[in-house]
């Protein structure tokens, strides 16, 4: 029987797949390997079906140093010289060296005689040292040596590294304890196929002396040198006869001399599998008549970091030790780890040391042992994945240092990702806030900036990362118990009846779980600190909002969370979104280490979309994405698809483009199933419905949508021709905005309202415009107007001219799309100027002379006057209350008539409204700014409306000239979108032109998306979209008449989901109905239209 206290519990009862009894000592057993690679055989050998099994044979055939016993002598000769050493001891402890330590030959042939000298006199030194100490185990030693390029040393760049080493113990001090590291940090992570580094390391056969049960550990690192092909030879020299990656081809010369064949063919399928593979390939291999068990794991370079090291904190912390270990890079770009793992002898000093530690923790009386290596090592595979995702993990000990402080990896990262989640979300504002808030008057400017600043402050300052951190590592016993709570619900069930139990599986069975409720009063019971009683407090609101998570997949890059976001404050986010999802990750850093990213995404409907962004407001990328999903929500009124906005967090020097790739993959995990046993299992989903997400481009990300689209395909979602909108167009059928124009469409739509409703001329129009030539809004917006623009901003600079910039000098720059930069100034007139970011010191025509360029960018959007204001690019809240008051001069005038918010959010909701209140024309980014979103709408429908074939046929145009379908479906996207521009501005107007000015656009314009989505929730819930004769006369409106006659709509509504059916008919039926009868509409309003319907 297991008790509840146990470390490790009774393994009484468990069975091995031949019946066998598990026990301590049981040796050879012949456990399955836990990850095998689909469509591959599964042993090498004459293991049974569904084993991977390995000869006791080396993996490595090390050349013998043929001038070994000459270089011998000569050692010998020189110490024998140097007089340290007495003599009689000099022949011992120079043949103790070579004959008896079990130094591999590649450290003697590598190294000069005077190199070797040393290290044996170092060795005698560190001897005499721990004799004076009358201890021998009190013997240490530790000799490096790094050859950087350039040294004059004549030796290649690398390394080796030499210390004394206990089996299955991660140093934290003295010799040893950083090595690893390094090299992580110097050679492995830095390692590229155009520059990398190999790796051996063993540990020596015998002790350093007769008195002493050290070991020695050594480490070589040596810069790879490739297989060259032949000149001239294309991608295909690198294939073998059956089309794929031929390893001899892409190794190191001196890894081919040294590697066996069946290392090779090994290695070769790893390799082959990695290169398919996102994410890393581990296989574990049992040697024959041995207990030692072999894990290969391969990845591609860069994706991880610190990841070396990392390992053996890992095999340790399972009482492994490691034999050898060896890292392979191969010049495809993929990295294999080998590590011969064996169980710690039971007559070791560190066997016992465990021992005594482990009862040491152990509450009851019964003694308990260490697992056996059978058991262990289907640990340590299934727990590789959760290192290669978060291999710089804080609360990960091996158990003999930290005091029983640190925790198993899997309560670790738990502990490491809901540390992340309370940053967020502890930082909450509390009864104090709200007290004070309902004091104040939030629609007085002075009051709302006083709120904004406190808000600010009580987010930032309560706690810290820092302070959340501290906090967990002084509860492990609690942090375990939450673990385990957060495990019994989202722990696969089958991994209990998969021929034995996981020792993770058989920790949860042997701790007493508790209840919320009973978790809730024992923190409060045990903690008497209101900070810390919030901290762990967050971690069980963490547990019970996931509804499902990627957390126990066998094969991951990032971890991944589906939350219901039930755990939001409603004060602080009016509006509750449908579903949140939290992402966590690390990747390679520039600056040589491992480098954290966090990611959101939030959605406010099932079927959502929204761009994926690239921020850099560490601390505040949740409450932009939700401000950013939430406006998208609102811009999202009249198509399908609700709201919805992702955003990754990168640390300063990591990938972009690594974190959003990972970003997407391990979202993916959460939304397909999983059908590969030992790659990608079923998870648990307590949500139990299908769900599909709909991407999109945004800051940062625009150029990796294909690549999204792919991965998915790869992964096996059928939904991946519709998963990313912005693919490029003739390969992926995508529909560029820029290109058409789409979002540039919908804001002229409001430009073009203003002209016909306030009477005036837009070549009479001045106008002010941030985003410049080199952004799709930016540019379309020059191509497509006609008025007289006095200033652009954009990232470049400013460029201004009050006589008007010169038209055909803008086109230009438009239609190049480059920024205002490039403005030819001899085409300005005597009072224009361009001021560039870098320039300093400029005196402007006026005689103001200009600092400093950036700062002079940053704030020209307050200086300006002008008719018209159209924003196409900037910051979120570049107009916010602390600011809005630069827009207004001395007398009380605006310095603008008309805006025409193309840009999202460039706005403050209090801005809007204080400038509404100056009587200026203002029409919000969620009216203005949707075209784009149509578009993208219409480009979601035609990859779930086309099967692969026909998406190919039509939408794809590999020759560079469009389809002729392709062509028309554009056309019907550009008047759709139009259309439904149009009839918002009238909607909004008239609305307006009803109250008579007393109610601001802005807030006409949120009511009118509320209405529009209330109505939308209502009819998706209601048995109309039930009425097959209504759903069909809508769905035959809803979609483009192009795609309409193509496929025909019985096939259409076949291949649509129907939840997505259900939001295409609802968003149409509720958009038409209000833009056509106004906010006001009655129920005798939707019969007349339902009427209408029915009758056309």
């Amino acid at each position: 029987m297991s008790h509840p206290n146990n470390l490790y519990p009774s393994l009484d009862g468990l069975k091995l797949p031949q019946g066998q009894a598990l026990t301590p000592s049981t040796t050879g057993a012949h456990t399955p390997a836990l990850l095998d690679t689909p469509g591959s055989e599964k042993s090498l050998g004459t293991a049974a079906a569904g084993i991977h099994r390995v000869k006791n044979q080396p993996g490595y055939i090390t050349p013998t140093f043929k001038g070994k016993n000459a270089q011998k002598a000569r050692v010998f000769e020189l110490i024998s010289a140097k007089g340290f050493i007495p003599q009689e001891l000099v022949k011992n402890e120079v043949s103790w060296f070579y004959e008896h330590l079990g130094i591999d030959d590649t450290y003697f042939e590598n190294e000069s005689v005077e190199v070797i000298t040393d290290h044996v006199l170092a060795l005698f030194g560190a001897k005499v040292l721990a004799y004076t100490k009358h201890d021998p185990e009190q013997f240490t030693l530790e000799l490096e040596r790094i050859t950087k390029p350039g040294d004059d040393t004549g030796r290649q760049e690398g390394a080796f590294f030499i210390h004394t080493s206990p089996p299955g113990v991660s140093s934290t001090q003295g010799p040893g304890a950083t090595c690893e590291r390094r090299i992580d940090s110097l050679f492995l992570d830095q390692s590229t196929p155009e520059s990398a580094f190999r790796l051996e390391t063993y540990r020596s056969v015998g002790a350093v002396s007769a008195k002493s049960s050290q070991q020695l550990r050594c480490y070589f690192v040596s810069r790879c040198s490739f297989v060259s092909p032949p000149e001239g030879a294309g991608k295909e020299w690198y294939l073998a006869e059956d089309g794929e990656t031929d390893i001899r081809k892409v190794s190191d010369k001196s890894f081919l001399e040294k590697a066996s064949e069946n290392t090779l063919d090994i290695y070769q399928r790893v390799l082959r599998t990695a290169e398919t593979r996102y994410g890393p390939v581990i296989e574990m291999y049992e040697v024959e008549s041995s207990r030692e068990r072999r894990v290969i794991i391969g990845y591609k370079m860069g994706t991880t970091s610190h990841f070396f090291s990392a390992l053996s904190d890992l095999y340790h912390y399972y009482h492994l030790y490691s034999v050898r270990k060896y890292v392979e890079q191969f010049s495809n770009g993929i990295t294999i780890i080998s590590l011969y793992l064996n169980p710690l002898p039971a007559d070791s000093p560190s066997h016992a040391l465990r021992l005594s530690f482990l009862n040491g923790l152990n509450q009851n009386s019964h003694a308990i042992d260490i697992p056996p290596i059978e058991v262990s090592i289907h640990q340590v595979i299934k727990e590789i994945s959760l290192l290669y995702c978060l291999p710089g993990n804080p609360f990960f000990r091996t158990g003999l240092e930290d005091q029983g402080l640190g925790h198993a990896v899997q309560e670790a990262t738990y502990a490491y990702s809901v540390c992340i989640f309370a940053q967020h979300f502890c930082n909450r504002l509390g009864q104090a806030y709200t007290d004070l808030r309902n004091v104040l008057d939030e629609t007085n400017p002075d009051h709302a900036e006083v709120l904004n600043g406190i808000k600010k402050r009580f987010r930032e300052e309560t706690y810290t990362r820092e302070l959340i951190e501290e906090i967990v590592k002084g509860y492990p016993e609690m942090i375990r118990l939450l673990y385990v709570n957060f495990a019994m619900a989202h722990y696969p069930s089958d991994e209990s009846s998969t021929l034995m139990p996981t020792l993770s599986y058989q920790r949860l069975q042997s701790t007493q779980p508790l209840t919320d409720d009973e978790l809730l009063a024992r923190i409060r019971k045990t903690v008497n600190n209101k900070q810390h009683v919030s901290v762990l407090e967050s971690f069980l609101v963490f547990n019970r909002h996931v509804l499902k998570t990627n957390f126990y997949q066998p094969t991951k890059v990032a971890l991944s969370f589906r939350l219901d976001p039930g755990f939001l404050p409603e004060m602080e986010y009016p509006r509750k979104p449908f579903g949140v999802l939290f992402v966590i990750g690390r990747c390679f850093c520039q600056f040589g280490s491992g480098s954290e990213f966090r990611g959101f995404h939030i959605r406010f409907k099932d079927v959502a979309r929204g761009g994926i962004r690239i921020v850099m407001s560490k601390g505040k990328e949740f409450d932009e994405n939700y401000n950013l999903a939430f406006t998208q929500s609102l811009k999202n009124k009249d198509i399908p698809e609700g709201g919805s906005k992702g955003t990754i967090l990168p640390s300063l020097g990591a990938s972009p483009r690594l974190c959003f790739e990972k970003y997407v993959d391990a979202i993916i995990d959460l939304l397909i199933p999983g059908h590969s046993p030992g790659i990608k299992n079923p998870i648990v989903d307590l949500y139990g419905k299908s769900e599909i997400l709909f991407f999109g481009p945004d800051e940062g990300t625009a150029d990796l949508m294909d690549w999204a689209a792919l991965h998915a395909r790869d992964r096996g979602a059928t939904w991946w021709k519709s998963f990313t909108t912005g693919k490029s167009a003739a390969k992926l059928g995508g529909v560029p905005h820029d290109v058409y124009g789409m979002t540039s469409l919908g804001v002229r739509q409001y430009v073009l309202g203003i002209i016909k409703h306030m009477g005036v001329r837009e070549k009479d129009l001045t106008k002010v415009q941030t985003g410049g030539p080199d952004g799709d809004l930016g540019s379309n917006e020059i191509l497509l107007s006609s008025d007289k623009t006095i200033a652009i901003i954009d990232g470049s600079g400013v460029l201004a001219d009050p006589a008007g910039i010169n038209r055909e000098e803008l086109v230009r720059l438009a239609k190049l799309r480059i920024p205002v930069g490039n403005f030819d100034v001899k085409k300005l007139s005597k009072d224009g100027y361009l001021v560039k970011v870098e320039d300093q010191d400029v005196k402007l025509p006026s005689g103001e002379v200009v600092a400093d360029g950036t700062d002079f960018r940053n704030s020209a959007h307050l200086r300006f006057k002008a008719d018209l204001f159209v924003p196409c690019g900037g910051r979120p809240e570049s107009v916010n209350l602390s600011n809005v008051a630069a827009l207004v001069d001395h007398d009380g005038k605006p310095h603008f008539k008309y805006v025409v918010e193309g840009a999202n959010l460039f706005f403050s909701q209090q801005a809007r409204l204080a400038l509404e209140k100056r009587k200026i024309v203002l029409y919000k980014d969620s009216s203005a700014n949707k075209g784009g979103v149509t578009c993208s709408s219409l480009d979601v429908l035609a990859g779930l409306s086309l099967d692969d074939k026909e998406f190919f046929e039509l939408m794809t145009f590999p020759s560079g000239t469009p389809t002729e379908f392709y062509a028309s479906y554009v056309k019907d996207i550009q008047a759709i979108l139009a259309a439904n521009a149009s009839a918002e501005f009238s909607c909004i107007h008239k609305e307006h032109m009803r109250l008579r000015g007393a109610k601001p656009r802005t807030v006409i314009s949120d009511e009118l998306s509320v209405k529009i989505t209330t109505l939308q929730d209502d009819l998706e819930n209601s048995d109309l979209f039930g009425d097959i004769s209504c759903r069909k006369s809508v769905l035959s409106r809803a979609i483009p008449p192009t795609l309409l006659k193509k496929i025909g709509l019985e096939t259409i509504m076949k291949r649509l989901p129907e939840q997505y059916q259900r939001a295409l008919f609802s968003s149409w039926v509720a958009s038409h109905y209000i833009y056509k009868y106004g906010v006001q509409a009655s129920n005798v309003d939707f019969y007349h239209f339902l009427r209408d319907l029915s009758i056309a």
